[in-house]
């Protein structure tokens, strides 16, 4: 017990290590798009975070089985380097005992995995889409942010506003720029005015910009033909903002229970995926074992490359099965089993390759044995 506690722990305490160390990368780069969409207004500053709450889920699914693969791999080598694993094996420890201990870490990683994976993760998606489809039927009003120019529509204009109220319904000091047409002699729109507010047509429910105190003034470029208006009140039509945020793909924010209930292709290959996760935990973990067997005189890191790059061949052969699988070109069934297959056999064959190297060796041996009784 005093053994497995130690072991199990090793395992436990390198996997969140590696884990925060690995999320910590996935959500600086997800932070960072969100941010760029942040700063051209299209989606809310006061968003971002949540979008990387409601994202956590979905990171931790793939990120918490490498995390293990690793964490085995760094825990058992060091184990080997400083002859720790040959005192345990003096002890008993056979390499049968060892999977035994990892396998029932790896159960632990794979409830926690299936927990996102079946639940967490879709409800996750589900508020991420939700979020993202309120900012793409956002008004340009909205999107506007104090102390920048921006773009408004399709490109055809650009406003200024100098603050924003807290409350985001006015707007002070108020430049607006517009080309009245594409060609270059169609002439441009400029709108100067020291407030706005947003206003809903109560009949159409329309959004609108209405500006008070101002100036609209109308020309071509490099001509002295100009029309000025002052206003007291001027109003605009406000379209909805283009929002180029990606929504989530819409099955993965699918409960369990609604893919189970359906037949379409999509859903169906949704739900191996799903599967597919704490499976991929236990296959690695058997995995791990046999190639975190280390030669002191070898080094630690050794073969943590080639390991990883099994790990990234077993998920990119998932990826790809998926891939092929929603495109109609590979069935159902066998669907996603021929990867873990493989990989289990192989885990089996690291497993069993000393016993199978011995069995070579006695095989050759009694071979020359009986051509010499022969001769």
């Amino acid at each position: 017990m005093i053994i497995f506690r130690y072991l199990s722990r090793e395992i436990l305490l390198t996997m969140m290590a590696v884990s925060s160390v690995l999320l910590l990368i996935t959500m600086s780069s997800r932070f960072a798009k969100y941010l760029a969409e942040a700063t051209t207004g299209k989606i809310s500053v006061e968003i971002l975070f949540s979008l990387i709450g409601y994202r956590l889920p979905g990171f931790l699914e793939l990120i918490l089985p490498l995390g293990f693969f690793i964490a085995i791999l760094l825990a058992y080598g060091r184990l080997y380097i400083e002859s720790e694993m040959v005192v345990l094996s003096a002890c008993g420890m056979s390499q049968q005992k060892l999977i035994n201990i990892t396998l029932v870490s790896a159960l632990l990683v794979a409830v926690i995995v299936a927990s996102f994976s079946f639940w967490l993760s879709p409800l996750g998606a589900r508020q991420t889409e939700i979020m993202l489809e309120e900012q793409r039927h956002r008004s340009e009003f909205d999107s506007l942010q104090e102390g920048r120019f921006q773009s408004l529509g399709t490109g055809q204009a650009m406003a200024y506003v100098g603050s924003v109220s807290n409350n985001r319904k006015t707007l002070n000091y108020v430049f607006v720029a517009q080309n009245l047409g594409a060609g270059a002699g169609d002439g441009v729109a400029v709108i100067v005015a020291e407030s706005g507010e947003q206003q809903l047509h109560p009949e159409y429910g329309q959004r609108y910009l209405v500006l008070k105190n101002g100036h609209r003034y109308e020309g071509v470029p490099g001509q002295s033909d100009y029309q000025v208006m002052q206003f007291s009140t001027y109003g605009a039509y406000l379209t909805p903002a283009d929002s180029s945020a990606a929504l989530t793909n819409e099955v993965d924010a699918k409960t369990t229970a609604e893919l189970l209930a359906s037949d379409d292709l999509e859903s169906r290959v949704a739900m191996q995926w799903r599967i597919s996760m704490p499976l991929l935990v236990l296959v690695v973990a058997l995995l791990a074992v046999p190639l975190s067997r280390t030669n002191p005189r070898s080094g630690r890191y050794l073969k943590l490359l080639p390991s990883i790059l099994i790990y990234l061949f077993y998920l990119g052969a998932l990826i790809g099965l998926r891939g092929v699988m929603d495109a109609g070109k590979w069935p159902l069934f066998p669907g996603l089993w021929p990867a873990h297959i493989v990989f289990f056999v192989l885990a089996l064959l690291l497993i069993n390759w000393h016993n199978l190297h011995l069995w070579r060796q006695r095989k050759r041996s009694n071979l020359l044995v009986a051509g010499a009784g022969h001769a």
